[in-house]
């Protein structure tokens, strides 16, 4: 039998699952991804997930028992010890066993935990966090996500819900609705569906500008064009800019207060903005943050893409079996 030396990352998303294969030092081996069957409420994924890594390895000569295990991240809530799925509602799982399901098809250890947690972790190991033992990870998307390290671990709290940074209320009074139930979190403002929201009010009362003239030309927005105007000096989209960065920059300084982390992390698709986005948000992040805080922390853009997802479920093989 082959020495189990190689690392499975599994990212599983509501259209697509990431897979890679890793070295033990987290460098890619291979890398693909399959269309996700969330039919049957999701119940055919684990069978699937271990064909196509049977399929792979099988291609490189190889089988399950060079793997020292297999990572996955999903969205929703996990319990990790258990690798039990509460409720991950773009999948469809609800109440479900993943961990002991992958483990029955592939006689493989299974490792599961949030995909934001994964993220961070990879971001940490591989990617914009430098190794760094202390870090928060932003994910600016459709919301806002989140993952915290402290002390080279995922926080994960009592129930698992840490990091849930979106839900972080910025608008007390008059806030918009979330999809949490709440009003006013921070993901109605700083998320791209957010920043699009707030683009499309303004443009709605003042009736003027390049995002104007860009909506009634493509009918639509994004929070790229919000970002791509507001470089362009487009009234509107400053303004809309400097509200999404002010509410970052007041969550995060506070955070950033309670859990002194050597880096910030800002990633998902509003991060593309780049050195602009990180240019925006420094004064309110330095305004909120304590100056010593402010001073010694590292604000920096991800950098991993969609692979920060299979880094971190390869990171949490490798911590697991590190503690076997």
């Amino acid at each position: 039998m082959a020495k189990a030396t190689w690392l499975a990352g599994v990212d599983v998303g509501g259209t697509t699952i990431k897979l890679a294969i890793f070295t033990e030092e987290g460098d890619f081996v291979k890398k693909w991804e399959v269309p996700t069957d969330t039919r049957d409420s999701g119940h055919n994924i684990p069978k699937d997930i271990a064909q196509t890594l049977h399929e792979t390895l099988q291609l490189m000569d190889a089988d399950f028992s060079f793997l020292k295990g297999i990572g996955v991240g999903a969205p929703g809530f996990i319990e990790v010890e258990t690798g039990f799925i509460y409720h991950a509602v773009n999948i469809g799982w609800k109440n479900y066993p993943l961990k002991e399901r992958l483990e029955k098809e592939t006689s493989v250890p299974v490792f599961a935990d949030n995909d934001a947690n994964l993220a961070a972790a990879g971001e940490m190991w591989k990617g914009a966090g430098n190794g760094a033992q202390n870090m928060l990870c932003v994910t600016l998307g459709t919301g806002v996500g989140g993952g915290i390290i402290s002390e080279g671990l995922v926080v994960h709290g009592a129930y698992g819900m840490a990091g849930e940074i979106g839900h972080i209320t910025s608008v007390p009074e008059g806030g918009t609705p979330c999809n949490c139930g709440k009003t006013g979190c921070l993901e109605t403002v700083s998320s791209a569906t957010g920043i699009v929201r707030l683009a499309m009010e303004k443009i709605q009362t003042q009736k003027e500008g390049a995002l104007y003239s860009l909506f009634n030309e493509k009918g639509t927005l994004t929070s790229k064009d919000v970002f791509d105007a507001a470089q362009q000096h487009d009234t509107i989209a400053l303004d809309v800019v400097h509200e999404a960065m002010y509410q970052l920059g007041l969550a995060i300084g506070n955070l950033a207060n309670s859990l002194n982390p050597n880096v910030i992390v800002i990633g998902g698709g509003v991060s593309r903005a780049g050195e602009y986005l990180l240019k925006a948000l420094h004064p309110h992040f330095n305004r909120f943050a304590l100056p010593k805080i402010a001073e010694e922390t590292t604000l920096r853009i991800a950098n991993l893409g969609n692979d920060a997802g299979v880094i971190g479920a390869a990171w949490l093989v490798k911590q697991n079996s590190m503690r076997r």
